[in-house]
């Protein structure tokens, strides 16, 4: 069974990537940089003004323009790069 996990710290480190960690531990540097090739909501995101203000929102990262990411994805991002 998928277990849900919360977003409960970030920092902004550089560039397009910020450390998360989650409620059960799992912690790490993400890198969103794909995130911004993409069009509509996430466009805006290339100011790195803009993206630097992240906030935790709903128990994932989330931006002041509505944008946000699932926490399940930014988990499978943590586990893979644990992994390799």
């Amino acid at each position: 069974m998928w277990q849900l996990n919360d977003v409960k710290m970030i920092r902004y480190l550089d560039g397009y990537i910020y450390y998360i960690e989650f409620d059960d531990g799992m912690k790490g540097e993400i890198d969103f940089s794909s995130y911004l090739s993409r069009s509509g909501i996430f466009s805006s995101l290339k100011d790195k003004k803009v993206f630097s203000s992240a906030r935790i929102e709903g128990g994932t990262i989330s931006w002041p323009n509505g944008a946000d990411v699932a926490p399940e994805s930014l988990y499978e991002k943590l586990e893979t790069q644990i992994k390799s």
